[in-house]
């Protein structure tokens, strides 16, 4: 897995940027790293937090051995503070910025940079967004705010005002590809394949390879599998489905209509969703272009109400999702 102070390939650019602001003493006191998810904003802000807080850095990189580089390899560095919802889905409270404005103007105790990562940045609620004005126009010296969002726009313009944007890109197919597989001992199959569903986020394609996410995409796949054969009904796979991350679940849902697209149009066929062939040969056999980019239409929709943070009824939404694919065969 990747070290926690390297530098990413397709953000080099901007990381470039940065370090030539920051020799010359220019470095502003807040970033908005702004991007789609799962291109290696967290990963940049945690690479440059670890080169301020380094005692002995070279020109663009942390020493690794000095104390403040072990207190960073351990998890426990006091002046680099994480901001995040306490709970997943929750906002960021106004207390938790009325805590953070006390440390940013106290003294650095490792005698340096004291730097925040706000980690979805557009969590914050409007109280918490007011408060942290307050900071960002009365920063203390040697402070770094890094505001990490997928979604800026939703982010207060009168915050966004006060941050230098750094746009993270979405890196080409090959130079995803390549970080990838070096990340899994070279295997580049496994790499694109992880990538087609991932749409294109290494990121994304990372955690699914490491974590616990393959069995429930695995669950997903037979569930629509078993619809099509009239073993479950799509009110029961929305109620399993339900305590997945949504967006995840229109993820996977959006490769596999993908994959079926590619089956109606093309000879040759390289399938994200290789495993479950057969039933995509099936349903492309037995399905219309019309219903297909129908229901490509309403997972775009549904996905357009979650960012904007809808009060919307997820087993429901999934309900009509898998009902809608039910109907691609009828």
């Amino acid at each position: 897995m990747m070290h926690q102070a390297e530098v990413l390939p397709w953000a080099w650019t901007q990381w470039q940027q940065v370090i030539k602001q920051h020799r010359s003493g220019r470095l502003p006191h807040a970033l908005l790293l702004a991007g789609v998810a799962g291109t290696g904003k967290s990963a940049f802000a945690e690479t440059l937090a670890n080169l301020l807080l380094c005692h002995h850095p070279d020109e663009s990189s942390p020493c690794g051995h000095c104390k403040s580089c072990q207190l960073l390899e351990g998890g426990n560095h006091p002046d680099l503070i994480h901001l995040s919802p306490e709970e997943p889905g929750k906002p960021i409270k106004v207390d938790q910025i009325r805590d953070l404005g006390q440390m940013l103007h106290s003294t650095a105790q490792q005698g340096g940079y004291r730097v925040v990562i706000m980690n979805p940045a557009e969590a914050m609620n409007i109280a918490a967004a007011n408060a942290l004005l307050k900071s960002l126009e009365e920063p203390g010296n040697d402070t770094l705010l890094l505001l990490v969002s997928d979604r800026p726009g939703q982010l207060m313009p009168t915050i966004r005002s006060r941050c230098q944007r750094i746009d993270i890109p979405l890196p080409d197919a090959d130079t995803a590809c390549e970080w990838l597989a070096a990340q899994l001992n070279g295997d580049q199959t496994r790499a694109r394949q992880l990538l087609g569903i991932t749409r294109g986020s290494p990121f994304k394609a990372l955690s699914l390879a490491g974590g616990d996410l393959m069995p429930v995409r695995a669950e997903l796949l037979k569930g629509l599998s078993d619809i099509l054969k009239n073993r479950i009904s799509p009110l029961l796979l929305a109620e399993k489905m339900l305590k997945q991350d949504t967006l995840l679940i229109l993820d996977w849902l959006q490769s596999v209509l993908a994959d079926i697209v590619r089956v109606q149009s093309a000879e040759e066929i390289a399938l994200v969703n290789s495993d479950m062939s057969k039933m995509l040969f099936a349903v492309a056999k037995n399905t219309t272009a019309a219903k297909i980019f129908s229901m490509l239409d309403h997972i775009q929709a549904e996905r357009f109400g979650l960012f904007q943070r809808h009060n919307l009824n997820r087993q429901l939404l999934l309900e009509r999702l898998f009902f809608d694919w039910a109907d691609l065969v009828r």
